[in-house]
């Protein structure tokens, strides 16, 4: 009892120091350390890499590096207060599922079987800024904060308190691996923020926000039926073009005053 005594003071601080507000402004609670989740990114990238095939085309790896370049630094411009990765490794995998992720400590993986449905560079700037969203809103943290509640902070403790030995058993509660970023259930309400900073971030970027909307209709056709709204965690396709359109006006604003990007070949 007299270390949980001792204990219960030190939770608070840090469920204190965990309270932030995201990018755009919605609170949240994230209490692993930017640090470690930064190092657990980049050893998901890695065993990824080691595991997965690259893809070897080289039109499409310019493709994919001159559009995630071109977001990376639109974001940074966008957003300059939220925690931006010093540096980005991008990486196009021979998988070809349609899919695309973005880890902490500035990891983007893309599918080559993405570029099915992405059939534009701008169509692919809103699957990049999406995933890149994700990142600088910190969603990765704050899911893991929700899932495992007073156990992340018990494991961030016992982190503090045994430094490299803590660092595998955590990385295994909290299901970290290959997976991650992958199979994270993000909530609706984080796949809505990540969509508003994508769309944000495509604009400022020079990317025509409209065609966000051409993505998901083509998401939409690629992916037949989808479970019930109120039993995923992931918005509707409908439900998710609305709230686009809903701030379409600003994001056209942006665009017309940005350089255009070129990343056509």
């Amino acid at each position: 009892m007299w270390r949980w005594r001792c204990l219960l003071p030190f939770l608070a601080m840090l469920m204190l120091a965990g309270c932030d507000k995201t990018p755009t402004g919605r609170s949240q609670l994230a209490l692993v350390p930017d640090g470690l989740m930064a190092e657990m990114g980049v050893d998901a990238f890695a065993q990824m890499r080691r595991q997965q095939p690259i893809e070897g085309d080289a039109a499409v790896n310019r493709l994919v590096h001159c559009v995630a370049r071109s977001v990376v630094d639109a974001a940074e411009v966008r957003y300059p207060d939220a925690g931006m990765p010093e540096t980005w490794e991008v990486v196009v995998f021979d998988d070809p599922s349609p899919n695309a992720f973005a880890l902490p400590g500035g990891r983007i993986g893309v599918h080559k079987g993405l570029l099915r449905v992405a059939e534009t560079p701008a169509q692919l700037a809103a699957v990049i800024g999406h995933e890149v969203g994700h990142v600088l809103a910190d969603h990765g943290n704050e899911r893991f904060t929700q899932q495992l509640g007073i156990k992340a902070v018990l494991l961030v403790v016992g982190l503090f308190s045994e430094g490299e030995m803590a660092r595998e058993p955590m990385m295994q509660a909290l299901g970290i691996g290959a997976r991650l970023g992958i199979a994270l259930p993000f909530s609706r309400a984080h796949e809505q923020e990540a969509d508003q900073m994508g769309l944000a971030i495509m604009a400022k970027a020079g990317f025509d926000p409209r065609q966000s909307v051409a993505l998901w209709r083509n998401m939409a056709e690629a992916g037949g039926s989808q479970p019930p709204e109120f039993l995923s965690t992931h918005p509707a396709h409908g439900s998710r073009i609305e709230a686009l359109q809903g701030h379409m006006e600003d994001a056209l604003a942006a665009f017309r005053s940005a350089p255009p990007a070129d990343c056509s070949g």
